[in-house]
């Protein structure tokens, strides 16, 4: 197993890309700890995951509150004995819209979720990545943080920070034996989709797939996979990859 021994921490898990990669680490040998503000959704992956031999547990956490990203963090150092990959998988998105429109409070939230929540939880989990001898950081972002569509300006903004970040991170962390990459899919059929164009029609869905040359929109799976792979020892020497998982839509 390509995760055998491992301990992850997914935030964002009890649905969508989150759901996907936990379930995929945990069938790969890692111990997980599936986090999330839907305290029933992550239970019921945990429950999952249990069923299906794996290890896991769930664990309730805002991640824009720093306490709570503490405790999250010490939670899987407690239960499972160390930590060896943090999935910062937690995200909100922004309605379809043009940018002048959207209201202050939703910008705030966007950038504290998807950018600012990732200072609490590295902040967190660091000491015990290096009490380890390293380890990974996986980062959700998004094909929008590379290739921004309209409709979505604070949202692709959020992401192109996320990207930036992430290189940033990888550059300061290399010296601890730290990997640091990031995901950047295109979209997919999940919760957080629903949220940014509502009802999901032939219409909509016929929209994104003109951009994506393969001709699909991503899965959940997709995603998983990619994270597996970046979490594993197969990917020892990767750092600051902002890998597109998009059909090649960032050919275009």
């Amino acid at each position: 197993m390509r995760l055998q021994n491992k301990i992850a921490v997914v935030t964002g898990a009890a649905s969508g890309f989150g759901e996907a990669i936990s379930k995929r680490f945990a069938a790969e040998g890692a111990s997980v700890l599936v986090a999330d503000m839907n305290a029933d959704g992550a239970a019921k992956v945990a429950e999952a995951i249990l069923a299906d031999g794996g290890k896991a547990a769930a664990f309730t956490v805002d991640v824009t509150n720093s306490e709570q990203c503490k405790a999250m963090i010490q939670a899987a150092v407690s239960g499972f004995g160390g930590l060896d990959v943090l999935v910062n998988n937690a995200g909100v998105p922004q309605r379809i819209g043009l940018f002048q429109n959207v209201a202050e409070d939703v910008v705030d939230k966007i950038f504290d979720v998807n950018v600012k929540s990732w200072l609490l939880t590295t902040r967190a989990a660091l000491p015990h990545l290096e009490a380890r001898g390293g380890g990974s950081i996986i980062n959700t972002a998004s094909i929008a943080g590379l290739r921004p569509r309209p409709g979505a300006a604070w949202y692709n903004a959020s992401k192109a920070a996320a990207c930036s970040l992430t290189l940033s991170m990888a550059s300061e962390l290399g010296a601890k034996n730290i990997r640091v990459n990031a995901l950047c899919p295109v979209a997919a059929e999940t919760p957080l989709f629903r949220d940014v164009v509502g009802e999901i029609t032939e219409e909509t869905r016929n929209r994104f797939l003109a951009g994506i040359p393969l001709g699909r929109l991503a899965t959940p799976a997709d995603v998983a996979g990619a994270a597996v792979y970046l979490a594993s020892d197969e990917a020892s020497f990767l750092s600051g990859v902002l890998l597109p998982i998009d059909g090649g839509r960032a050919t275009l």
